[in-house]
C-alpha cells in the first residue's frame, strides 16, 4: 500500500519545494526582466533630461538654478539678514513683532541634496566624463 503513495506524495513535495525554494535560473531571469525595465526608465528620463538641457527658455532650463537660488536666498535671509536687521532694529530702538525665520529643517535635504549633485557633476567633469570619445 505505501508503494502506491510514494508517487503524489513526491508530486505533492516536488511543488511544495518548489514554492519554498524558488529556481535560481527563474529567479535570474525575473531580476534581468526588472532590471531591463529599470533601465529602459532611466533611459527615458535621461533623454527628457537631454531636451530640456538643449532649450533656451529659462522656463524649461532654469529650474536648477533657480532651486539654487531660492535656497541661497533663504539661507542668506536665516543666517545673514536676520540677525542683522534684528540686531540693528533693537539698537536703533524700534520694537516689532518678531521677523519671520524661514523652515531650515525643510530647506536642508533640499540644498544638500543639490550640493551633492553638484560636486558629483563636478568630479565627472575633473574625471573627463563630459569628453566626447
Amino acid at each position: 500500500m505505501f508503494p502506491l503513495l510514494i508517487g503524489p506524495v513526491a508530486d505533492l513535495l516536488g511543488k511544495v519545494l518548489d514554492r519554498v525554494i524558488p529556481d535560481p535560473a527563474l529567479r535570474a531571469q525575473a531580476e534581468l526582466e526588472l532590471a531591463k525595465a529599470d533601465w529602459s526608465v532611466v533611459q527615458a528620463q535621461l533623454a527628457v533630461n537631454a531636451e530640456e538641457a538643449k532649450s533656451e527658455s529659462i522656463f524649461v532650463s532654469g529650474w536648477r538654478p533657480f532651486v539654487g537660488w531660492v535656497c541661497g536666498a533663504s539661507l542668506a535671509w536665516n543666517f545673514v539678514a536676520l540677525p542683522l536687521l534684528n540686531f540693528a532694529l533693537v539698537a536703533a530702538g524700534v520694537h516689532l513683532p518678531p521677523l519671520p525665520a524661514l523652515a531650515v529643517d525643510t530647506l536642508m535635504p533640499v540644498l544638500l541634496g543639490m550640493l551633492g549633485l553638484g560636486g558629483l557633476r563636478t568630479f565627472e567633469k575633473i574625471q573627463g566624463a563630459n569628453k566626447r570619445r
